[in-house]
């Protein structure tokens, strides 16, 4: 019908232009989210008692209308019971988590930085508007279940087995499926990049039998730099955890992750240390955590 196809033409220009100012500062972002949600639920009451399913699954969030056919996890995502702060977290999260799915789905050229133990494997690529982007790739002897538990349920806990990380705190939690968290980094001596911290939104998704875990830096949330820290970014970190096929109890482990460290006043970080010590970080991490679940007698 005509009034759909109108529908889904204005729909598809209000997402275009809260995409651009989700970008911008805070007050914009929640402006943004606000508008577009009132804009689009009156759509709906005048043109059409059924939303298209091309509509992005942040905006039928929003507005409480679901769609998509792919199984999420169970969330209680009523924009009535949120702020409009809590909203543009959730939007930030979708928005990253379309962004990753959307460079998995690429057939970008991945370049091989290093090999790992047990077939691990840390590539890289460049990649539009996130510059360098390091993927590690291997699988894990333990169900996505548990993984998933360390990972985002029990993410405060991540320093307690992780010493490249001093202190995980959950600053919000919004719904069932989105985190805004402050990490901060381990000090020590030798490092060559020195103490950061970083204010993030981590938010869930799932699709078929994967979940998704993606992260991105925010500036909603107003809180000053750690002492003796710099505040650095998170362009776009995304765990995929999947079920070896054949094998449950397997876990098939991929990360994708773009960083800005932010140089000091005093200094720049040269493209070569950056280069090293990202990649360096994620086969740690996969080393500390593969320590981790081997010692701990959870199921």
């Amino acid at each position: 019908p005509r009034s759909s196809t109108m529908l889904q033409a204005t729909v598809k220009l209000c997402c275009g232009i809260a995409h651009d100012h989700l970008r911008r500062p805070p007050g914009l972002r929640i402006t943004a989210v606000a508008a577009v949600q009132e804009d689009v639920r009156g759509l709906v009451v005048r043109g059409s008692r059924r939303l298209p399913s091309k509509i992005p699954r942040y905006i039928q969030r929003l507005m409480g209308k679901e769609t998509a056919t792919c199984p999420e996890p169970d969330g209680d995502i009523n924009p009535s019971r949120f702020s409009s702060v809590d909203l543009s977290y959730i939007a930030q999260g979708e928005t990253a988590l379309q962004r990753a799915l959307s460079i998995l789905q690429q057939h970008a050229s991945w370049q091989a930085e290093m090999m790992l133990d047990a077939g691990a494997t840390v590539s890289s690529a460049a990649l539009p508007g996130l510059g360098k982007m390091f993927r590690a790739d291997v699988v894990l002897a333990v169900p996505v279940a548990r993984l998933h538990r360390e990972l985002f349920e029990r993410i405060e806990q991540m320093p307690q087995w992780n010493p490249s990380l001093s202190r995980v705190k959950v600053l919000q939690r919004v719904g069932t499926d989105t985190l805004v968290t402050h990490e901060v980094t381990a000090p020590g001596p030798g490092k060559l990049v020195g103490q950061r911290d970083f204010v993030s939104v981590w938010h869930r998704g799932r699709r078929e039998t994967a979940i998704y875990l993606v992260g991105t830096a925010t500036h909603t949330e107003p809180l000053s730099p750690q002492d003796g820290c710099i505040r650095a970014e998170s362009r776009l970190s995304c765990i995929v955890l999947q079920p070896l096929a054949g094998d449950p109890g397997r876990t098939r482990f991929t990360w994708l992750l773009s960083t800005d460290l932010k140089a000091s006043a005093t200094g720049w970080i040269p493209a070569s240390v950056i280069n090293c010590v990202l990649p360096q970080s994620q086969a740690d991490f996969i080393k500390h955590l593969r320590r981790h679940l081997s010692a701990s007698t959870c199921p």
